[in-house]
């Protein structure tokens, strides 16, 4: 697992690999991740947007959009919200990263949180 905090805000990771088509020679490979976002502030915000930075050995991705799986959570103070989301990828090994845009309801003011950098990597390639 991986963590971090930025503005207050907890953002924890964890990874595993579900396989690509029938077996582990094909061409694509997909990952799973649990993103676990916590307020650690005394204010409460609402996550408005993501931007995520897709690596692997064949390309580089950006994908940009409104909340997360088509939720913008609100978080209360000391509340956290999780989600299971997947990627794919065209080669065994690849990272994730990025930034969450965050709202503070009480003012409106907007900030920026890091989303970790987590590796993606197929289980063979760790032996």
């Amino acid at each position: 697992m991986v963590k971090s905090i930025t503005n207050e805000v907890l953002v924890s990771v964890e990874t595993s690999f579900q396989k690509g088509g029938n077996d582990i020679y094909d061409e694509e490979f997909i990952f799973a991740y649990r993103i676990t976002i916590e307020n650690l502030s005394e204010s409460t915000i609402k996550l408005l947007r993501r931007h995520w930075y897709i690596v692997d050995s064949t390309e580089h991705r950006e994908v940009e959009g409104e909340g997360v799986i088509g939720q913008q959570p609100v978080l209360e103070p000391g509340e956290s919200h999780q989600y299971i989301s997947a990627c794919n990828l065209h080669s065994d090994m690849g990272k994730m990263y990025g930034i969450y845009l965050f709202e503070r309801l009480t003012d409106g003011y907007r900030f920026d949180v890091t989303i970790p950098e987590f590796q993606l990597i197929v289980p063979f390639k760790n032996n």
